[in-house]
């Protein structure tokens, strides 16, 4: 690297540093997969007569909204992630015993909506590309829950353990969400930031415009029963 971009960089970070969108979101936890025990197998018990029939799941399909914001030194984009939804599979109301999956097309994206220029669709190609998801080869990005556990806090209602595939890579992961189940409607939020290098998403930038490893999440999905 040459003085002038060193210069250049060092200005940056000092002066011209825009904010952190991850800062402040929650980051989500990487687990290790559960190894799957083998138990041995065990006779069903006698059904009883008297024994209620089990109450059947239903899956509910969800559309809405998938959104990721990246930054740089320089400043921040977002971008929808078109052909996006997912769905809610539960007994009753019981939330805690549901199943929540989300998928968004990876090369599908509308990015920085009511500040788009001539730059903009080229942005949206990058994105798309071998540099960052490689849609070509990994068309999709998927979250598919292993568990929904009721934990409220001051933004959300339950804690989620799942499996996030982006770029052909699978990580456990844990995070709060706010999801509601009505006798007519469900929905389902959530908003956190993930490390891209975790998911093999390494482009650093420009030497003088470095990009920020930490990326923000948003999803945003309801669906009527």
């Amino acid at each position: 690297m040459n003085k002038f971009l060193i210069s250049l960089t060092i200005m940056a970070l000092v002066i011209g540093c825009a904010k952190d969108p991850s800062d402040g979101v929650q980051q989500v936890k990487i687990i290790s997969a559960a190894k799957n025990i083998k138990l041995p197998p065990q006779k069903p018990a006698a059904a009883k007569a008297t024994q209620p029939t089990a109450a059947k799941a239903t899956t509910v399909k969800l559309v809405g909204k998938i959104r990721f914001t990246g930054s740089k030194v320089t400043g921040s984009h977002f971008c929808d992630m078109k052909n996006s939804g997912g769905s809610l599979t539960l007994t009753g109301n019981d939330v805690n015993t549901a199943g929540f999956s989300f998928e968004a097309e990876t090369g599908k994206l509308h990015c920085d909506e009511g500040d788009r220029n001539d730059w903009t669709p080229k942005l949206e190609s990058h994105l798309a590309g071998t540099d960052f998801f490689w849609s070509e080869k990994y068309p999709k990005a998927t979250f598919v829950s292993k568990s929904i556990v009721a934990k409220a806090t001051p933004k959300t209602t339950h804690e989620i353990t799942g499996d996030l595939t982006l770029r052909g890579v699978t990580k456990s992961i844990v995070f709060g969400a706010t999801i509601k189940a009505g006798a007519k409607t469900v929905s389902g939020a959530a908003e956190f930031s993930i490390n891209r290098k975790d998911f093999g998403i390494e482009y650093a930038g420009k030497a003088d415009d470095l990009i920020r490893d930490n990326v923000v999440l948003k999803v945003e999905l309801s669906g009527t029963r």
